[in-house]
């Protein structure tokens, strides 16, 4: 059973930075995309950033470029994601989510929520002054 457990959420002023952790069960090379997604209240959940494990091919949102970083630590079984400049706008829920199965071509196809298999339970970010 994959098990993946977010952490590094909280609230931090607009502007700020912050970066969530995900450790997952098993070795990250075992996925075939992991990555990060959010859900806004009242708004439907959407791929923020994912990294295809193997190749190191990364996807991110155009409303994050530049801002967010995604990363792996394959010694400590854990997926990063650097987030600076928040918005107050960016509070939500953050989910990281992973799929062993190459069921699309690409990695952006890949990082949307019907695509994932394996999610974790979330982690606040409340991005306020």
């Amino acid at each position: 059973q994959v098990q993946l457990v977010e952490s590094g959420g909280g609230l931090v002023q607009p502007g700020g930075s912050l970066r969530l952790s995900c450790a997952a069960s098993g070795a990250i090379t075992d996925y075939y995309v992991i990555g990060w997604f959010r859900q806004a209240p009242g708004k439907e959940r959407e791929g923020v950033s994912c990294v295809r494990s193997r190749r190191g091919s990364t996807y991110y949102a155009d409303s994050v470029k530049g801002r967010f970083t995604i990363s792996t630590d394959n010694a400590k079984n854990t997926v990063y994601l650097q987030m600076n400049s928040l918005k107050p706008e960016e509070t939500a829920v953050y989910y990281c989510a992973a799929q062993t199965v190459p069921i699309l071509t690409t990695i952006q196809a890949m990082c949307t929520d019907l695509a994932m298999e394996n999610w974790g339970k979330g982690t606040l970010v409340t991005v306020s002054s």
